[in-house]
């Protein structure tokens, strides 16, 4: 008889919940999120349908289950509560829950990248992660300066003679804050390089690499995020997945389109960025097309808006796997 399993993974213990397939509870208990806990509990339990939730301690659990050949599902946790809420009746706690859900197909899957692509999904993130340390760091010193009524003006305070300029005053705090961002610039650095070989060997960082205004690291990230443009039926897909779709209310004949939410914040935000850069730099369609936008909106609302049309492009792109076309893409005119 099939099992069904819901898992509620912690850093160091889960809850886990086994059903059959009429919902009756066969076992129940804690664990230790380690290969031996999962050993233990699972013993007996062959042929299960297994669901856990996405948080910061699901890759040892999902990859166990699934090199022993369970059929495990990754669950989207704000999704899962919702369905849960409106479900379930019962007072269940979130194993319990996560067993009802895959037991009645109503799991709401994560998708989950290949090791090679969660390995650059890390990579990237850690550098993103130490490039808002060093940003924290930097605005301490700045509000250190204005404490004290020192002005920067004139002053480039993150190169060279910045930093000796900021080392002369003798603020101990300044100092000790600039001795860590050193450290961070290290690390940041090493990850570059590192980043800066990956994009080089693989052909859609090359093919990413083609728009004017994205750099290796911003290829790899977007690729990191997307995983795969196969998994996306349409461009459209894609750019909700990010985030660039605004929210729509109707009522009757009235539509209202209100602000972008939900999606890929590191993906949304690399691309508004590389959007900002393509336009500054480059004369293309996508250039024209934020030139359009920006007599009639407010500038922020065209860039998102460019930043959706070159996501779209790089669907395309990626899709067909052409470089970019300044004045579009023309298929009488490729290869």
């Amino acid at each position: 008889m099939k099992s069904y399993v819901g898992i509620d993974v912690h850093q160091d213990k889960c809850h886990a919940t086994v059903q059959d397939e009429d919902g009756t509870l066969v076992k129940q208990g804690e664990l230790v999120n380690s290969p031996s806990g999962f050993e233990d509990f699972f013993d007996g339990v062959d042929d299960a349908k297994v669901a856990i939730e996405a948080g910061d301690a699901w890759q040892p659990v999902y990859d166990w289950l699934d090199e022993e050949g369970f059929d495990v599902k990754l669950a989207h946790p704000y999704k899962t509560r919702i369905i849960a809420e409106v479900k379930i009746k019962t007072d269940c706690r979130d194993s319990e829950a996560l067993a009802d859900l895959v037991r009645a197909n109503l799991i709401p899957e994560v998708y989950v990248p290949c090791d090679e692509r969660r390995e650059l999904r890390s990579i990237v993130k850690h550098r993103g992660k130490l490039v808002m340390e060093r940003t924290k760091y930097k605005n301490r010193i700045r509000a250190e300066l204005r404490k004290r009524g020192i002005g920067t003006e004139g002053v480039s305070l993150w190169a060279k003679s910045g930093a000796s300029w900021l080392r002369e005053l003798g603020i101990s705090q300044v100092i000790d804050f600039l001795e860590v961002i050193g450290t961070l610039n290290g690390r940041i650095l090493k990850l570059e390089k590192e980043i800066k070989e990956i994009a080089g060997d693989m052909k859609e960082a090359r093919i990413l690499m083609t728009i004017q205004g994205v750099s290796y690291y911003s290829a790899l990230t977007i690729i990191a995020e997307i995983v795969t443009v196969e998994r996306f039926p349409n461009s459209e897909k894609l750019c909700s997945y990010a985030g660039l779709v605004p929210s729509v209310k109707q009522s009757g004949t009235k539509v209202v389109h209100g602000q972008i939410r939900g999606g890929r914040p590191l993906l949304r935000w690399i691309l508004i960025q590389s959007a900002w850069n393509h336009v500054n730099n480059a004369n293309s369609h996508i250039t024209r097309f934020y030139k359009r936008l920006e007599r009639k909106k407010p500038k922020q609302l065209a860039i998102i808006a460019t930043a959706r049309k070159l996501l779209k492009t790089i669907y395309w792109m990626l899709k067909l796997e052409e470089p970019f076309y300044p004045e579009g893409y023309d298929p009488r005119k490729s290869r």
